[in-house]
């Protein structure tokens, strides 16, 4: 009982630190986030303090120790999971993360799988994005909402921050880029804000006027 006490007081006091760093401007943010923020599985990344990219966090090979664990220690309490229906068992629909949670001590109705990525910085909510690998899919993602969330000044500059951190990982000897593939790349590049997409319609629609 002491010992998983001592657990989750560490685990509370790596996620407060991980907040205390989001609240830093960008600018001022350590570099790469994965030298300060732990990562809970080998192949993984903080994109944000609050927003960690990984591969795919279950297997039934290992059931007994599953990198879910790590991710809900590591204070992850929404999961999107870019995969197609039937591509890989869900973790999911067949109850297992709700499972392991209830043995980390984790209330299950704490948990979503939801796209929920500015609601959940609004509240200091920490999300995990993956998909198969967590390499093409995943990068894609996490490249538009860099972009989004305003933490990188256009596509390009987001696809530098996702090389730092990607970098890091242990799978990226083997798999040097992410994004993964050409279209992925040009989605971040061409990604535009939804605010400054507005902003752009309404010129345009003056201009016209």
């Amino acid at each position: 009982m002491t010992c998983h006490m001592n657990s989750v007081a560490s685990m509370s006091s790596l996620v407060e630190d991980q907040r205390q760093i989001q609240e830093l401007h960008p600018a001022d943010r350590p570099a790469p986030l994965s030298a300060h923020c732990p990562r809970p599985i080998p192949n993984s990344y903080w994109a944000t303090p609050l927003l960690l990219a990984c591969e795919y966090p279950w297997t039934p090979k290992d059931p007994y120790r599953p990198k879910l664990d790590a991710l809900l220690k590591a204070g992850v309490r929404t999961f999107i999971d870019l995969t197609e229906d039937g591509e890989l068992r869900s973790y999911v629909q067949c109850g297992i993360l709700n499972d392991r949670a209830e043995l980390l001590g984790i209330d299950p109705s704490t948990l979503d799988v939801l796209h929920i990525l500015r609601d959940n910085e609004r509240r200091r909510r920490i999300t995990a994005v993956h998909c198969r690998g967590g390499i093409g899919r995943t990068g894609m993602v996490i490249g538009c909402w860099l972009v989004e969330s305003g933490l990188a000044k256009d596509g390009e500059d987001a696809l530098q921050i996702i090389a730092r951190e990607w970098a890091t990982v242990e799978k990226c000897r083997r798999f040097p880029h992410s994004p993964e593939t050409g279209p992925q790349c040009l989605f971040v590049k061409n990604f535009i804000a939804e605010n400054k997409a507005m902003a752009a319609r309404v010129n345009s629609t003056l201009a016209v006027r």
